[in-house]
């Protein structure tokens, strides 16, 4: 009997420490750890299984997901051959170029609300509601009559799709260790260049039906209905994180868990804490890596709104000119690949590839502004190398990640990334001005210069790292990752309120000394 009464006073104490496990301060994860009562240490083979199983249940819902929404995003460009701009009256002035742009303007009001929500709701939820209901909004692009019609529409369609790219950067943040991450940014990231490969052989199907309403409506029709079937099965399949992901048993979700102290970051917290939100908002290297994401993006304005225009304008039909968009697609797909393995294989590339993008860009923008209209063969391989900038952005994104601790700084530094990307796609179209065609001097001007920056920025950001390791490697304290889930620690806190360090210029102290920064 007394041995019952033990172990029944232990079961007590058990669930009084399981029910102590503070949320609010700490990272979910905890509970996780301390439920769990079989062996603490697994073999790397163990690991390298888990990690196979989270790749295949993940990997695939978040490719797909991310080729739809650039090729709902992207179809703008590719409708513009086949009507779309006579039918709304986007021949005018710099309307198709603003209709373009203001898609970014949404993006950037949507990033926010769309972050708040997936830390404070289930995010797999939050992503199918979205999807599924962009995919309705998609559809309705078809009854639009004019100008004012399309850029509402194409603002709102912004709006929802705004908060995919920053959620999926959480989730990945939420699954793997720092140095598993930038690959498989790079894995979905992929995708808005493979399904340029693939829109293209649709969408040249779709413009030859001789029906009853203009050929890009057919295209719209059929991108939004593909992408609401997505949006509902998307409820069902996504996995969220390794906390409540289904399909792990559970010794898998605990070693899950557990693998991730590496990342000093946390895995989940669904409260949102004011005083990191201050903290991202005066750390230099977020509005470092901020600056790269808007400057690099003012070339995907010619990628993603003109590039079948600026091929058409060589001399080649609608159709033809649709079609060789797409070795643009097979090129940055595969860059966006390459990049991030390089990552994963290598350590301290992460910086010098984005600067090597933005060389890719600028060289591509000089050629598309210096060379005669008569070299169409340089001319084209310009078009294609010109998306180079992509392939920083996905090791940016990676790197973004990795370097930020602290489950509501990491959500908002995510969609404070997208912000800097969204700014950087609004003014691309902005500058490349009808009146200017075939050439876009000003255009491809601009390009150069932001890109040429960009790339610099990359040097400065590697130096602010490497600084701050250093710092921390004096303070005599070694990187460690015993306190991970403890108080939702960030890489770096600030002891007073953000207004008291305004008011009295204090210098950050640091709270979390065990974290170093990724270059």
């Amino acid at each position: 009997m007394s041995e019952q009464v033990k172990s029944h006073s232990a079961d007590i104490e058990e669930a009084r420490q399981l029910a102590q496990v503070d949320t609010v301060h700490n990272d979910e994860a905890l509970k996780v750890l301390a439920g769990y009562r079989g062996e603490e240490t697994w073999t790397e083979q163990e690991e390298n299984r888990l990690r196979r199983k989270i790749d295949l249940k993940l990997m695939p819902v978040l490719c797909i997901t991310y080729g739809l929404q650039y090729y709902d995003k992207a179809m703008l460009s590719q409708a513009a051959l086949f009507g779309l701009r006579t039918d709304l009256e986007l021949t005018k002035s710099n309307r198709y170029s603003f209709s373009a742009a203001v898609f970014y303007l949404g993006f950037i009001v949507g990033a926010y609300p769309a972050m708040v929500l997936a830390q404070r709701f289930p995010i797999e939820r939050v992503a199918s509601g979205i999807v599924t209901v962009w995919g309705i909004y998609l559809i309705l692009t078809t009854a639009c009559h004019n100008y004012y019609d399309l850029s509402a529409q194409r603002f709102f369609l912004g709006f929802l799709e705004a908060g995919i790219s920053p959620m999926f950067m959480l989730i990945v943040g939420s699954f793997y260790k720092k140095n598993e991450q930038a690959l498989r940014m790079g894995i979905w990231y992929s995708c808005t260049g493979y399904v340029s490969i693939i829109s293209p052989l649709i969408n040249y199907a779709l413009g030859q039906i001789s029906g009853s309403m203009s050929p890009w409506k057919y295209m719209y029709f059929f991108a939004g209905a593909l992408t609401i079937a997505w949006g509902i099965l998307l409820l069902f399949i996504l996995p969220p994180d390794p906390i409540r992901a289904k399909g792990f048993d559970e010794r898998q979700r605990y070693i899950s868990v557990a693998r991730l102290r590496t990342n000093n970051s946390g895995v989940r917290n669904t409260h949102l804490k004011t005083d990191q939100i201050g903290e991202l908002l005066i750390d230099i290297k977020f509005w470092i890596i901020f600056a790269i994401a808007f400057l690099s993006m003012n070339a995907n304005g010619p990628v993603s709104t003109f590039t079948p225009i600026i091929i058409h304008s060589f001399g080649f039909s609608a159709l033809s000119s649709l079609l060789l968009v797409m070795p643009a697609g097979a090129y940055v797909g595969t860059m966006q690949l390459i990049f991030p393995y390089l990552c994963y294989k290598y350590k301290g590339l992460r910086s010098y590839l984005v600067f090597a993008a933005q060389v890719g860009t600028t060289i591509a923008a000089l050629l598309l502004l210096l060379l005669p209209l008569s070299h169409t063969g340089e001319l084209l391989f310009a078009c294609y190398i010109l998306p180079s900038a992509a392939a920083g952005y996905a090791v940016l994104m990676g790197l973004q990640i990795a370097n930020t601790a602290g489950y509501t700084k990491r959500s908002i530094a995510s969609s404070g990334l997208y912000i800097g990307y969204c700014l950087g796609n609004f003014v691309g179209p902005l500058v490349f001005k009808p009146e200017d065609a075939p050439r876009y001097v000003d255009g491809f001007i601009v390009v150069t210069v932001t890109a040429i920056v960009a790339g610099l920025l990359a040097l400065v950001y590697r130096g602010v790292c490497i600084w701050e390791n250093r710092r921390r490697d004096r303070a005599g304290i070694l990187e460690g990752f015993e306190h991970a889930y403890e108080d939702d620690l960030t890489d770096k806190k600030v002891r007073t309120s953000v207004r008291e360090f305004i008011e009295s210029s204090l210098i950050l102290v640091l709270q979390n000394p065990r974290f170093r920064y990724l270059l």
